[in-house]
């Protein structure tokens, strides 16, 4: 399927902001390729909060991770196409990327899963992983990797999984009995004289 024009041109207009503030460029790197790890230390730290609310939202976000890039995959296979600096000329391609299917962007399908599955339990704090997630996606059109719709689908995508996600997991009596098995085996490794109380009305 051949890329709309109004695609490119919103492309064009991101991308060459690296041109014109080429300063900025480091920044921009760093969000495409290493944010993926502050998400990941940011999970681990609420998992090891070790309250039954953070636990959940933890469980939500792999939940609708996973079922995101289910259907991005799906999404890939009625529509496909290269990365920007395979398919136009003159692109300000700023990392390595593998030329591959780049529809839907598996960032955004990450990102967004994740940080709207935050949000949904944890509002106050849920605004600036939202805000990451924004970021992560206009840095992937920054560096070159990305056309806006990659992103913008990508986006619907984990936001719907996570949607999803929240409405079924608290429902699936497995997760629980799996939850407190785990947490047995945790408190004989790792003891503590009692959990945290959960402050869920304070989000």
């Amino acid at each position: 399927m051949s890329i709309s024009q109004v695609n490119i041109d919103v492309f064009r207009a991101i991308n060459d902001l690296g041109k014109e503030y080429d300063s900025l460029n480091p920044i921009a790197i760093f969000i495409a390729d290493y944010m993926v790890y502050v998400l990941l230390i940011g999970l681990i730290v609420y998992w090891f909060t070790r309250t039954n609310q953070n636990r959940m939202m933890v469980i939500q976000s792999v939940f609708a991770f996973v079922i995101a890039e289910v259907l991005g995959k799906i999404a890939g296979i009625f529509n496909s196409h290269f990365q920007p600096f395979v398919e136009l000329p003159h692109v300000n391609k700023l990392i390595e990327h593998a030329v591959d299917n780049a529809f839907p962007s598996d960032h955004s399908i990450l990102f967004f899963s994740v940080c709207f599955s935050i949000w949904l339990v944890r509002k106050k704090e849920g605004w600036v992983w939202l805000t990451v997630a924004c970021l992560v996606g206009g840095s992937r059109i920054w560096v070159g990797v990305h056309f806006p719709g990659d992103v913008l689908t990508g986006a619907i995508i984990g936001i719907c999984a996570a949607l999803f996600a929240y409405w079924i997991v608290p429902k699936l009596s497995v997760i629980k009995s799996v939850l407190m098995k785990y947490e047995k085996v945790e408190q004989s490794i790792l003891p503590i004289k009692a959990k945290t109380v959960d402050q869920s009305n304070d989000f």
